[in-house]
């Protein structure tokens, strides 16, 4: 899977752009943000935890919005973390 940051989350991932393996699953986006946060625990200096950024971000999959933290992510996608959506 193809994880991209943008905003706050790419600052505190202090990346742009990073793969995770999902081996041969699918994860849920919630286990994936779990595993970024453990993966990305020290941020960069003067950045936020990417635990308390993910927490308040908007998702893409594959460039559609997944507000739901049990949806299935699986091998080959991409995970797009924004900051947060407003207005209705």
């Amino acid at each position: 899977m193809r994880i991209r940051y943008f905003a706050a989350a790419r600052a505190a991932a202090g990346t742009h752009a990073e793969d995770l393996d999902l081996g041969a699953g699918a994860l849920s986006r919630r286990e994936a943000g779990q595993r970024l946060a453990l993966h990305h625990r020290e941020p960069p200096p003067g950045q936020p935890l990417l635990t308390h950024v993910l927490a308040r971000s908007s998702f893409l999959l594959d460039g559609v919005a997944c507000p739901d933290p049990a949806a299935q992510i699986p091998p080959g996608a991409t995970l797009d973390v924004l900051r947060p959506f407003s207005g209705g």
